[in-house]
C-alpha cells in the first residue's frame, strides 16, 4: 500500500525500526507491536481510504478480528486532506475522532528565552528516562500507575534504541530534578526526521518550555544528521500548533486517526 500521508509514512517507518510488524492487506495495513500491546497507535488499522457508507462497522469488526484482547480501538485513515465530516459514520459507532495537522520544515526561529533556572538537554541516565515516564503518567493520571508505567516504560525501550543507533535524541525541560517537558526527534528517512511525544506538565505550561525542547530537539537534528525536512503533528486547534507555527513550522497537511478507549484506559 503506497501510503500518500507524510504524518503516516513517518510514523510507520519509526515503527518499523523499533520493532513494529506491519501487514499489507491490499486495502489497509494491520500495524502490531507485540512488544508493548497496550501502545494504541503501535497496534492500530490504517485505511487505504474511507469506506462506502456503511462500512465503518466492518472496519471497526475487522479491528476487533486482528486485536481480539485489545481494550482500545485505533483506525486511521491515509490521506493528506481533512476528512473530518466524510467520518461522521465513524463516530456515530462510537468512535472519538482528532483532525491533527502535519507541519513541516527545513529551518527554526528560535524561542523566547525560558527561566535561568530552567536546563535544557538530552535525556541520558537511566533516571532522566524514567522521569520521562513519570511526566507522561502525570498527564494520564486517571489511569493506575503500574498498567501505565509498563506501557511508558516500554515507550523508553523503543526510543532508547533509536538514540542508541544515532538515528535522534530526546531533549527535556528539567527545573531543578524535575523533568518539566520533553520532546523527540528521530531520523526516519533520508533528509527526513520526526518529532515524538512532545509532552509539558500542567504546571509548567506557557511558561515557553514545549517551544524550548522542540527547538533544541530540531536544532540537533538539523546539525547532526543532514536533515532538510522537520516532520511534526498537532491538533489542529490547540495551543501546540500555534507553538510550532511560531517556530517556523508550516501547514503541510492534513492528519485523521480514529479511536475508543475502553477498559482501563477509558
Amino acid at each position: 500500500m503506497d501510503i500518500r500521508s507524510l504524518g503516516f509514512r513517518t510514523d510507520l517507518r519509526l515503527l518499523e525500526m523499533t520493532g513494529s510488524e506491519i501487514e499489507d492487506r491490499g486495502t489497509h495495513l494491520v500495524v502490531r507491536t507485540p512488544a508493548n500491546p497496550t501502545y494504541f497507535w503501535g497496534n492500530f488499522i490504517l485505511l487505504k481510504q474511507l469506506p462506502v457508507p456503511g462500512g465503518e462497522r466492518e472496519v471497526i469488526g475487522a479491528f476487533h478480528t486482528e486485536f481480539p484482547t485489545a481494550e482500545h480501538v485505533s483506525i486511521g485513515v491515509d490521506g493528506t486532506e481533512d476528512l473530518t465530516e466524510a467520518v461522521q459514520p465513524f463516530v456515530d459507532a462510537g468512535l472519538e475522532v482528532e483532525s491533527g495537522v502535519v507541519l513541516t520544515t527545513g529551518s527554526l526561529v528560535a524561542p523566547r528565552p525560558v527561566a535561568d533556572e530552567v536546563v535544557v538537554r538530552p535525556l541520558e541516565s537511566d533516571d532522566d528516562w524514567e522521569r520521562r515516564a513519570r511526566l507522561s503518567h502525570a498527564l494520564w493520571s486517571r489511569m493506575d500507575e503500574a498498567t501505565f508505567m509498563t506501557y511508558a516504560r516500554r515507550k523508553n525501550d523503543q526510543e532508547r534504541g533509536l538514540v542508541a543507533r544515532g538515528l535522534g535524541r530526546r531533549y527535556a525541560a528539567f527545573v531543578g530534578d524535575e523533568l518539566v517537558s520533553t520532546a523527540g526527534i528521530f531520523v526516519t528517512h533520508a533528509g527526513i526526521a520526526r518529532y515524538q511525544s512532545v509532552e509539558t506538565h500542567p504546571d509548567h505550561r506557557r511558561q515557553g518550555l514545549a517551544a524550548a525542547v522542540v527547538h533544541a530537539a530540531g536544532k540537533h537534528a538539523l546539525a547532526a544528521y543532514g536533515i532538510e525536512v522537520l516532520v511534526i503533528a498537532a491538533d489542529h486547534d490547540g495551543d501546540a500548533i500555534r507553538i510550532y507555527r511560531s517556530l517556523g513550522f508550516t501547514d503541510a497537511e492534513r492528519h485523521l486517526t480514529m479511536e475508543r478507549r475502553e477498559g482501563a484506559w477509558a
